[in-house]
């Protein structure tokens, strides 16, 4: 079996660890822990006829700054990049992020995640997306689940390629 090493990385307060905790353990918490350092889980994905361990990588902090060690991007394969689409702040950077990203991680998987989809309208969402330099990947809700098993099973048949 493929294992591969995905980051999970954002802003505080996007909802990394709620995403993290649906996609494992098929549970939410309203309860808003701050991430201390990384935890580290894996789950098996079916790809077709295969299958793919994906070693899931939480991380606290921001994407760039001194606070998350470019160590833990060491040996990675993917990248899940969040934000939160009703806080403009989380994705206020998102293009230097992901460049930065994309420098740490040359010819890596990343995708850009907006969640909290549970929140907004459709037309808020569009309009988020529509402001962005980059392409939103998926939206999901960590609260209610819709994406989240969708965001890894495409991850997973990328990272299988």
């Amino acid at each position: 079996m493929t294992s591969k090493k995905v980051i999970l990385t954002g802003s505080f307060g996007v909802g990394k660890t709620s995403l993290f905790n649906q996609f494992i353990y098929a549970r939410f918490s309203d309860r808003y822990l701050t991430t201390i350092g990384v935890k580290v889980n894996k789950k098996v994905v079916k790809v077709g006829d295969r299958e793919i361990s994906l070693l899931l990588w939480d991380i606290a902090g921001e994407v760039t700054q001194d606070k998350v060690p470019t160590s833990y991007f060491l040996g990675a394969s993917g990248i899940v990049y969040v934000f939160d689409l009703t806080r403009p702040l989380t994705y206020k950077n998102i293009e230097t992020d992901i460049n930065y990203l994309k420098d740490l991680l040359p010819g890596g998987i990343i995708k850009i995640v907006g969640n909290k989809k549970d929140l907004v309208s459709e037309e808020q969402i569009e309009a988020v997306k529509n402001s962005l330099s980059v392409p939103v990947n998926i939206t999901t809700s960590a609260k209610t689940g819709e994406n989240v098993s969708d965001l890894f099973q495409e991850l997973g048949t990328d990272l299988i390629g």
